[in-house]
């Protein structure tokens, strides 16, 4: 029997903010920053990796919030923990004090997150398969009994959610088969759109995204309207009218502004238009989306929990669901969106901007091709060209599609050298300055 022996969490940022990277509308000067947790064992070739995502200062209070979370691990075996995930997420879940912090959202949330996606992770490595292709080997039932259908019976019972999965588990081999054939899982790049780039800067990334194949490119709006407009004009001129073009204005309109400002950038035919308004806003999105139609709304990397997913799909608030690995609290209640999406026809294009956030969405997305929607249709998955080279198995991106990952685990492995440099405040790097 293999033994968890400790819990660590590391307060891991990266400078992005001197090169503007994430530079948006309402984050103007992000470091990007990982609460990074290893689960230890009596084995030293057996560990799980985990993190959730921030952008610099409070990522302390997620580390700290994260080693609360991991304390109950430690003593547990191994085998018994990665053999009932629902379980162990359920327990550490109602531990009331800790839930009194949240609940369920807010830096006790996104600790969760951490911790369980250090277990799914050492879950998916105990078994030598990447995540994906783990959950895509379990059965239907197997997945309902993971997922955290709490507070959602009046939206899907768990024989729905069943039915859901039966409906695809005979075709699963197939959608496998003909996502090695097409390259992988499409995605689309915002590596060019952050609002503190320069034209020429914006004109080049653009250029080099058409020509690496994105069909799909997204930028940041919402700082001032007329430079928003010269700046959709320069996106339109370089990669055309027949790519799809995504705006985003990480929250920071009301929602008459936001239905007054989307007008005004109607004339470049963006496909939707993200976070328009507070995340957790569930009419004001309703609003929007009824006023700013055929421009879609898509929101959701700010989405704290499953239930407010659940009240965007019954209030018809959204055209796209963009759930965030790291948010949530890992797969049990990712799962759970995924259900509810298939059920509410609402197609899933998660967001990943952030450190590491491209790793783990890769697995979910082909996760979701396989088992859950069956369809690509509407579907596409965010990729940012930043920090990947701090990572163990790095996402590959070729020909504007996430090519599917083969080595054991959730890919959320750091390097060491990686988290030692830039380990806040005593990193080599952080100590220089």
């Amino acid at each position: 029997m293999t033994t968890i022996t400790a819990v660590t969490a590391h307060d891991v940022r990266f400078p992005t903010s001197l090169s503007m990277d994430g530079s948006d509308a309402m984050n103007k000067d992000g470091d990007y920053s990982a609460a990074y947790v290893v689960v230890h064992t009596d084995d030293p070739a057996v560990k799980g990796y985990g993190f959730t995502f921030t952008i610099g200062r409070g990522n302390d209070l997620c580390v700290e919030a994260a080693r609360q979370r991991g304390i109950p691990l430690v003593g547990r075996s191994v085998e018994d923990s990665v053999a009932d995930l629902g379980g162990l997420y359920r327990e550490l879940a109602s531990d009331s004090q800790l839930r009194w912090l949240g609940p369920e959202k807010g830096v006790v949330h996104l600790a969760m997150a951490a911790v369980m996606n250090a277990m799914w992770d050492l879950a998916a490595r105990v078994a030598g398969k990447p995540l994906w292709r783990l959950l895509a080997d379990m059965t239907p039932e197997q997945l309902v009994d993971v997922a955290d259908l709490r507070y959602l019976s009046d939206a899907l019972t768990r024989d729905e959610a069943v039915e859901l999965l039966a409906e695809l588990a005979p075709t699963r081999a197939d959608r496998i088969a003909d996502l090695e054939a097409r390259g992988g899982y499409p995605c689309y790049t915002t590596s060019a759109g952050w609002l503190g780039y320069s034209d020429d800067k914006l004109r080049r990334l653009l250029q080099e995204a058409v020509d690496e194949g994105y069909r799909h490119v997204k930028l940041k709006v919402g700082a001032d309207v007329d430079e928003d407009i010269r700046r959709l004009r320069i996106a339109r001129e370089v990669i055309g009218w027949d790519a799809n073009l995504m705006i985003d204005a990480n929250q920071v309109w009301d929602v008459p502004q936001a239905i007054d400002w989307v007008g005004r950038l109607a004339e470049f035919k963006p496909m939707w238009i993200e976070e328009p308004t507070s995340p957790d806003d569930v009419l004001g999105h309703a609003a929007i989306r009824k006023a700013v139609a055929p421009i879609g709304v898509a929101t959701g990397e700010h989405g704290m929990n499953r239930v407010l997913f659940k009240q965007m799909f019954q209030a018809e608030a959204i055209d796209y669901c963009q759930l965030d690995s790291a948010r949530l609290a890992s797969v049990n209640e990712i799962i759970a969106v995924y259900l509810m999406a298939k059920k509410f026809r609402v197609p899933v294009c998660p967001h990943a901007g952030g450190v590491g956030l491209c790793e783990l969405v890769q697995h979910l997305s082909i996760f979701d091709y396989v088992c859950v929607s069956g369809s690509l249709e509407n579907r596409v998955t965010e990729f940012v060209d930043h920090l990947h080279e701090h990572f163990v198995d790095p996402c590959i991106v070729e020909n504007g599609a996430y090519v599917l990952p083969t080595q054991p685990g959730y890919s959320a492995q750091m390097f060491d050298a990686s988290v030692e440099e830039y380990a806040f405040p005593e990193g080599s790097y952080w100590a220089s300055r």
